[in-house]
Protein backbone atom coordinates (compact mmCIF):
# COMPACT_ATOMS: atom_id res chain seq x y z
CA UNK A 1 0.00 0.00 0.00
CA UNK A 2 1.68 3.52 -1.06
CA UNK A 3 0.60 6.44 1.17
CA UNK A 4 0.37 9.90 -0.04
CA UNK A 5 0.56 12.93 1.53
CA UNK A 6 -3.31 13.96 1.93
CA UNK A 7 -2.84 17.55 2.61
CA UNK A 8 -0.54 20.08 1.59
CA UNK A 9 1.69 21.37 4.11
CA UNK A 10 -1.25 22.12 7.12
CA UNK A 11 -0.81 25.04 8.77
CA UNK A 12 0.05 23.78 12.52
CA UNK A 13 -2.89 24.30 14.97
CA UNK A 14 -1.58 27.50 16.92
CA UNK A 15 -1.82 29.82 13.73
CA UNK A 16 -5.49 28.40 13.35
CA UNK A 17 -5.96 29.32 16.90
CA UNK A 18 -4.45 32.96 16.53
CA UNK A 19 -6.74 33.25 13.39
CA UNK A 20 -9.30 32.24 14.34
CA UNK A 21 -10.15 32.56 18.06
CA UNK A 22 -8.18 34.97 18.99
CA UNK A 23 -7.58 37.41 17.32
CA UNK A 24 -11.31 37.79 16.45
CA UNK A 25 -11.80 38.63 19.98
CA UNK A 26 -9.41 41.30 20.05
CA UNK A 27 -7.79 39.67 23.22
CA UNK A 28 -3.89 39.41 24.09
CA UNK A 29 -1.85 35.90 24.57
CA UNK A 30 -2.16 36.67 28.32
CA UNK A 31 -5.92 37.17 28.76
CA UNK A 32 -6.31 33.88 26.38
CA UNK A 33 -3.54 32.15 28.82
CA UNK A 34 -5.48 33.16 31.88
CA UNK A 35 -8.47 32.02 30.47
CA UNK A 36 -7.51 28.78 29.63
CA UNK A 37 -5.52 28.25 32.79
CA UNK A 38 -2.37 28.23 31.36
CA UNK A 39 0.92 30.09 31.48
CA UNK A 40 1.47 32.70 28.88
CA UNK A 41 4.47 30.25 28.27
CA UNK A 42 2.60 27.45 27.45
CA UNK A 43 0.23 29.34 25.03
CA UNK A 44 2.74 31.14 23.28
CA UNK A 45 4.71 28.39 22.33
CA UNK A 46 1.88 26.65 21.29
CA UNK A 47 0.52 30.20 18.95
CA UNK A 48 4.38 29.73 17.32
CA UNK A 49 4.41 26.05 16.50
CA UNK A 50 7.06 25.36 19.30
CA UNK A 51 4.30 23.12 21.28
CA UNK A 52 1.75 20.57 20.27
CA UNK A 53 -1.77 20.49 21.33
CA UNK A 54 -2.28 17.74 23.92
CA UNK A 55 -5.46 16.26 24.30
CA UNK A 56 -5.68 18.13 28.00
CA UNK A 57 -5.19 21.55 25.73
CA UNK A 58 -7.30 20.26 23.31
CA UNK A 59 -10.25 19.34 25.73
CA UNK A 60 -9.50 23.52 27.39
CA UNK A 61 -9.80 24.98 23.93
CA UNK A 62 -13.13 23.29 23.14
CA UNK A 63 -14.52 25.14 26.41
CA UNK A 64 -13.07 27.95 26.06
CA UNK A 65 -13.67 28.13 22.49
CA UNK A 66 -17.08 26.55 22.23
CA UNK A 67 -15.15 23.76 19.90
CA UNK A 68 -14.54 20.01 19.89
CA UNK A 69 -11.54 18.86 21.55
CA UNK A 70 -11.37 16.73 18.63
CA UNK A 71 -11.39 19.15 15.83
CA UNK A 72 -7.93 20.49 17.54
CA UNK A 73 -6.25 17.07 17.68
CA UNK A 74 -7.58 16.25 14.35
CA UNK A 75 -5.27 19.30 13.28
CA UNK A 76 -2.27 18.11 15.32
CA UNK A 77 -2.61 14.95 13.97
CA UNK A 78 -2.66 16.51 10.08
CA UNK A 79 0.11 18.71 10.79
CA UNK A 80 2.14 15.89 12.82
CA UNK A 81 1.61 13.46 9.96
CA UNK A 82 2.70 15.42 6.82
CA UNK A 83 5.77 16.36 8.37
CA UNK A 84 6.33 12.76 9.26
CA UNK A 85 5.46 11.72 5.30
CA UNK A 86 7.73 14.66 3.98
CA UNK A 87 10.36 12.67 5.85
CA UNK A 88 9.84 8.79 4.63
CA UNK A 89 12.10 8.10 2.42
CA UNK A 90 14.58 8.73 4.61
CA UNK A 91 13.32 6.20 7.24
CA UNK A 92 15.43 3.32 7.43
CA UNK A 93 12.31 0.21 7.52
CA UNK A 94 11.93 -2.32 6.18
CA UNK A 95 9.20 -4.28 4.34
CA UNK A 96 7.54 -6.99 6.23
CA UNK A 97 5.11 -9.51 4.20
CA UNK A 98 2.69 -12.17 5.19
Amino acid sequence: MNAEIKMHNPPHPGETLRALCIEPLNITVSEAAEALNVSRKTLSAILNGRANITPEMAVRLSIAFDTTPESWLNQQMQYDLWRAEKRRKSLKVSRLVA
